[in-house]
């Protein structure tokens, strides 16, 4: 997700860290109609090695969501339009959103050459129904199928809000051997079996590989292959770009409003998508610990930011503004409160507003410079992986920008396999992260992703992906009523998200920093049909998932 500040010779940086066998195109380019121009190499900014999990409902899946695993349906969050049928061909609601009818695409086969049938569907639901930690989404519904072609889902009450969830975050995976697995929470896909366009061909820690299924319903794809690899770090992922290595990347590089002259045969687009934040281990009565628990403390953090120097300094002024409510500003404007204190986080810093939070929390500054509370400085710890260098210099600036507010923050790299698991287990004080839309563009999902006590546990047990552990009772009950209103009715929605936008104001369990603007780098001499701001199909990041999918289905070799 970064940027290095230093050059290496990326010959040698890849070789040190891909085996021989990974770069098949080795050191040139791997344009310009080599064998190797059907396989598309992918960087998701993983540092360090792979840990082999193919599992789409496990928080640490490296891939497989989308590519081997497939939803019914695809929902493009980049803007309201209709979803696209994949496994499903239609859906249908009653008048009271209590029951919903799927009708799914007839003679798909798993890649194992099993069928797949309604039974697959009804079972991955009620799989999901039955195991808290893989229902992320809070869904109560139960499902039968009807016939071969058909499932009924039916809820206790209206629940039109669970649609998209339902039919595109649901990865549907096959009854046949997905039954026989007693905790599909955990378990450690090695070996995954789904009807997607890819399959697995090959797995080694350093990268792995999948081909193009030649049984997928939807046709064989273009790309044959796709190889993601992993790197020392996103500044071998820079180099690699320079080099023509790689083929597609989500993150910011050098000079990024420069990167056609700077990388001849690549091209950028960039997204204002996912909101950044400092996620706190908030909620004390779930067994988080440290200053972070105190909702001043978090608040005088908030005001303390200098969002604009902070923009410059580690996002290459890509980010923009974001709301302390979460509704995703521009697509989302509709549904920004009235109701807030500040509909946008403040750009520069209000360095008395913090002090007087913190005073009002028994704070005192020391001779020191920092504040303290019972003889304990007000020092916390921010998690992030090693490597994603722009969030390591943006909380490296707003260390900077907090010492005079009396803060000291530290920046605690880590691998992001350790980052992943201190995340989903609560062992952390903060952490830098960023809100992943949901399944459709609709702000519901995401407060009802990360707002929801129901998607939140314990310190110690997973959280996925409530991982500030936040609860509020009154935030509970407004997500609950606008699941059982149908998404067009927004005067009816809004008495309940301005509940939602300004309780998370006023608790801040995750810590607004700028809305990212989420830029991808791809390879438009070597392969076409990218997404474009005038063509935007799909989300256009590499880690996004199914968007990726649809993305890799919809490319095709230069020429062809």
């Amino acid at each position: 997700m970064s940027v290095h500040s230093t050059r290496r010779r990326v010959c040698g940086a890849l070789l040190a860290t891909v085996t021989a066998t990974t770069l098949v195109t080795g050191c040139g380019s791997s344009g310009g109609g080599s064998a190797a121009d059907s396989t598309l190499v992918s960087y998701t900014g993983q540092s360090g090695d792979y840990q082999i999990n193919f599992n789409p409902f496990s928080s640490s899946t490296m891939e497989g969501p989308g590519t081997i695993f497939e939803p019914l349906f695809f929902y493009n969050i980049t803007q309201d339009a209709k979803p696209v049928p994949l496994l499903g061909t239609d859906f249908a609601w009653n008048a009271d959103g209590t029951e919903l009818l799927v009708t799914l695409r007839p003679n798909v086969k798993f890649s194992d050459g099993t069928p797949f049938t309604a039974k697959d569907v009804a079972f991955t639901l009620d799989m999901v129904a039955k195991n808290k930690t893989i229902n992320t989404t809070g869904y109560d519904g139960k499902a039968v199928a009807t016939d071969d072609t058909h499932v009924k889902i039916t809820f206790a009450k209206p629940a039109f809000m669970q649609g998209p969830q339902v039919l595109g975050k649901t990865f549907i995976v096959p009854q046949h051997l997905w039954s026989k697995i007693p905790d599909p929470a955990n378990d450690v896909i090695a070996q995954p079996v789904g009807t997607g366009p890819f399959v697995l061909e090959e797995f080694k820690p350093q990268a792995f590989t999948f081909k193009a299924n030649p049984g997928y319903w939807g046709g064989e794809p273009a790309v044959k292959r796709i190889r993601y690899l992993a790197l020392a770090g996103n500044q071998s992922g820079a180099d690699a770009l320079k080099s023509k290595q790689i083929d597609w990347q989500t993150g910011p590089v050098p000079d990024i409003k420069d990167v056609a002259k700077n990388y001849p045969g690549y091209q950028a687009i960039t997204v204002p998508m996912n909101q950044m934040n400092l996620t706190a281990c908030s909620n004390a009565a779930l067994g988080c610990a440290g200053p972070q628990t105190d909702p001043a403390v978090r608040k005088a953090i908030y005001y303390a930011i200098n969002r604009t120097q902070l923009n410059s300094l580690a996002f290459e002024d890509t980010a923009s503004d974001i709301s302390p409510g979460f509704t995703l500003l521009g697509r989302d404007a509709k549904y920004v409160s009235p109701k807030l204190q500040e509909k946008l986080a403040p750009k520069s810093p209000d360095l008395a507003r913090s002090a007087g939070l913190l005073q009002g929390a028994g704070y005192v500054k020391g001779p020191d410079g920092l504040f303290a509370k019972d003889g304990k400085p007000l020092e916390l710890t921010v998690q992030v992986p090693s490597g994603w260098t722009d969030y390591i210099t943006a909380i490296n600036t707003m260390a900077q920008q907090l010492l005079p507010a009396g803060i000291k923050l530290l920046a605690q790299q880590v691998s992001y396999n350790e980052w992943a698991d201190a995340r989903v287990r609560g062992r952390f004080q903060l952490l830098i992260d960023a809100m992943n839309q949901g399944p459709s563009a609709d702000p519901f999902y995401d407060y009802n992703y990360y707002f929801s006590t129901e998607t939140t546990a314990k310190v110690g047990e997973s959280a996925y992906p409530n991982y500030s552990r936040y609860s509020n009772a009154e935030v509970d009950a407004a997500l609950n009523a606008v699941k059982g209103i149908d998404s067009t009715d927004a005067a009816k929605r809004q008495p309940y998200f301005d509940v939602v936008q300004t309780r998370v104001e006023q608790d801040m369990p995750y810590i607004p920093i700028l809305t990212g603007g989420t830029t991808s780098e791809y390879h438009s001499d070597k392969f076409t049909g990218w997404p474009s701001k005038d063509n935007l199909y799909a989300f256009p990041a590499v880690w996004n998932r199914p968007d990726q999918a649809q993305i890799y289905k919809t490319l095709k070799p230069a020429g062809q």
